[in-house]
């Protein structure tokens, strides 16, 4: 055991890898004296362990770490992106397919968003995607009410401060007019709580529709509303660098939500 040095992984990284739970209830778990390494009950987290230690959790051996997996999921308007909603309301977890391992979502969309959300099985994963320094582009098509010109927009081009919080550039087009509302696609490189709603209310124009369409290099594409597709070991490779984990046996093929 690891105790003293810096070596191997902490041991709730280590069984967030192994699909126990997410690393803070892994940390509870631990702290709860449900975990034994090396047949020795621990109480905090603070541990390294490594390939050699023995890691037991309620009596039972942690079993070998899963790949890291990635998943697109096209988001239905209407649900929350959390585990559980204080409110009693939908989320998108009471709709995934019941074959998906326990996953957690990068980044959020909103009760009323739709479109592409990435799903994971890997912590880091998570983190690395979500991080402000990976600067990936986000792009929506948004709809609003009213019939903007492609000046208006100049402000939130050139970058916009609202309520004192400082909004980056965003890519902006005007796409067309379509009865009393415009379509625009949009592009941003960060994720502040409800940003593309606020920048455009501080234009005078509300959104009534806002879909995302990609993250990064992943696309919604064809994808149709509530259903899942992972994302090919290939791709995760030349994408995010992941090295030495085996692929899956077969990739899964796209699943609708339960009804």
């Amino acid at each position: 055991m690891t105790e003293d040095t810096p070596s191997g992984d902490r041991i709730a990284k280590v069984m967030a890898r192994a699909g126990v739970a997410s690393r803070r209830e892994a940390e509870r778990m631990i702290e709860a004296g449900r975990v034994a390494v090396n047949g020795r009950k621990i109480t905090s987290p603070a541990l390294n362990v490594g390939p050699a230690d023995r890691i037991v959790v309620d009596g039972k051996p942690l079993s070998e770490p899963e790949p890291e997996r990635l998943w697109l999921y096209h988001k239905p308007a209407g649900l929350v992106t959390t585990t559980k909603d204080e409110q009693g309301r939908e989320t998108i977890f009471d709709h995934l397919p019941a074959d998906l391992p326990r996953v957690m979502t990068v980044g959020r969309l909103d009760l009323n968003s739709e479109g592409l959300l990435l799903l994971t099985n890997d912590g880091a994963i998570k983190r690395k995607l979500e991080l402000p320094s990976t600067g990936w582009l986000r792009k929506y098509r948004v709809r609003l009410h009213g019939a903007p010109s492609d000046d208006t927009f100049q402000p939130l081009r050139e970058g916009i401060v609202i309520d004192r919080e400082r909004f980056q550039p965003m890519q902006i087009t005007l796409d067309r007019q379509q009865g009393r509302n415009a379509w625009v696609t949009l592009g941003l490189r960060e994720g502040k709580n409800r940003e593309i709603r606020r920048a455009m209310e501080a234009l005078g124009l509300a959104v009534n529709r806002l879909i995302r369409v990609s993250y990064g290099p992943f696309q919604l594409g064809t994808l149709k509303p509530g259903a899942v597709e992972e994302v090919r070991r290939r791709i995760l490779r030349d994408q995010l660098g992941l090295e030495g984990a085996k692929p899956p046996e077969a990739r899964p093929k796209p699943k609708r939500r339960r009804n």
